[in-house]
C-alpha cells in the first residue's frame, strides 16, 4: 500500500502537502510586483489557480471587490472562505486539470492566475491553451526552467515541444524571476513570473501539432531523415521542405506550424 507524502508546517503554522506540489508564497515585494503585473480592474474576472493559504488573494482583494479561486485543498479551501466571506471570494474546491472552463465562465473573458504547483503545469497550461478565446491573459508563478523552455527560440537546449505549442496561441513574456527564499516551504529550484496573452492561433490544430512534435522532438538529436521525414511521407508529405540533416531543435515555429497545417489537409474526411 502506497503511502501519502508527508505534509511540511510551514512557519506560519499551515501544512503543505507535498502530494499537491505546494510551496506558498510569502515575499510582499513579490506579491506586489505580480498584482502590479496584473493590473488589476473593477470590471475584472480573475480567476486564481492554488491560492493556498492566499497570501496573492488578500493583495488582489486589496485592489479588487471580488475574484474566483480554485483549491484543491480542502482546509486551506475552507480556511479561505471563511476568512473572505462568499461576496468577495468564490472558492471553488476542485482539482484545477478538471475544471470546465468554458462552463465556468459563461459569457465573461477571464484574467487568470495563479502560484502553480511545479507536477500539473505543463500539463495544466496545454489545457488552458485549448480554451485560450475565452481568456484576457494569464499570469502565473512557475519553475524558472518551465519559463524558459516556454520563450524558448530555436537553437538552443531549452526550444521543445511545449514552447512551440504555447508560442501558437499566446504571446509569452517572461517577467521577473523569484528566488527559493520567497517561499515556505522553500522550493529546491528557482521560479520565474510568466504573462501569457492569447493571440490569434498560428495553426490550424493544436492536437496536429501536438502529434507532429511529439515525433519531432521525440528522438531530438537525431538527424530529421531518420523519423520525423519517413513519418511525414506515410502521411503524404513528401515535399516538407526540410533538410534531411537538420534536427528538431533546429526548425523554427513558423515552420511546425506550416507542416501542421499541412497534416490537416492531407487527413481523410469522413465518408
Amino acid at each position: 500500500m502506497t503511502r501519502p507524502a508527508p505534509a511540511r508546517r510551514t512557519r506560519s503554522g499551515v501544512l503543505a502537502r507535498r502530494r499537491f506540489g505546494q510551496h506558498f508564497l510569502v515575499d510582499a515585494g513579490v506579491i506586489h510586483a505580480i498584482v502590479e503585473a496584473i493590473g488589476p480592474r473593477p470590471d475584472d474576472s480573475i480567476v486564481e489557480i492554488g491560492p493556498g493559504p492566499g497570501a496573492l488573494t488578500d493583495a488582489l482583494l486589496d485592489r479588487i471587490g471580488h475574484i474566483d479561486a480554485i483549491e484543491i485543498d480542502r482546509d486551506l479551501a475552507a480556511a479561505l472562505a471563511a476568512r473572505h466571506g462568499a461576496e468577495r471570494l468564490s472558492l471553488h474546491q476542485a482539482d484545477v486539470l478538471g475544471f470546465d472552463w468554458r462552463g465556468f465562465a459563461g459569457d465573461r473573458r477571464l484574467r487568470i492566475v495563479g502560484n502553480l504547483p511545479y507536477n500539473i503545469s505543463s500539463p495544466l497550461l496545454l489545457g488552458l491553451a485549448e480554451v485560450a478565446d475565452i481568456v484576457i491573459d494569464q499570469h502565473f508563478m512557475l519553475q524558472k526552467e518551465v519559463v524558459a523552455r516556454i520563450v524558448a527560440d530555436p537553437g538552443g537546449g531549452d526550444y521543445g515541444r511545449l514552447g512551440i505549442l504555447l508560442q501558437a496561441r499566446y504571446d509569452c513574456d517572461w517577467l521577473f524571476d523569484v528566488p527559493p527564499g520567497s517561499f515556505d516551504p522553500p522550493p529546491r529550484v528557482d521560479s520565474a513570473v510568466l504573462r501569457m496573452t492569447p493571440r490569434a492561433c498560428r495553426v490550424r490544430s493544436l492536437a496536429a501539432l501536438s502529434e507532429l512534435l511529439a515525433v519531432g522532438f521525440g528522438q531530438r538529436r537525431k538527424m530529421l531523415r531518420g523519423h520525423l521525414l519517413p513519418w511525414l511521407r506515410e502521411r503524404g508529405i513528401e515535399d516538407a521542405a526540410l533538410e534531411p540533416t537538420r534536427r528538431a531543435e533546429e526548425i523554427d515555429q513558423e515552420t511546425w506550424y506550416r507542416i501542421a497545417d499541412r497534416l490537416m489537409e492531407t487527413k481523410p474526411g469522413p465518408d
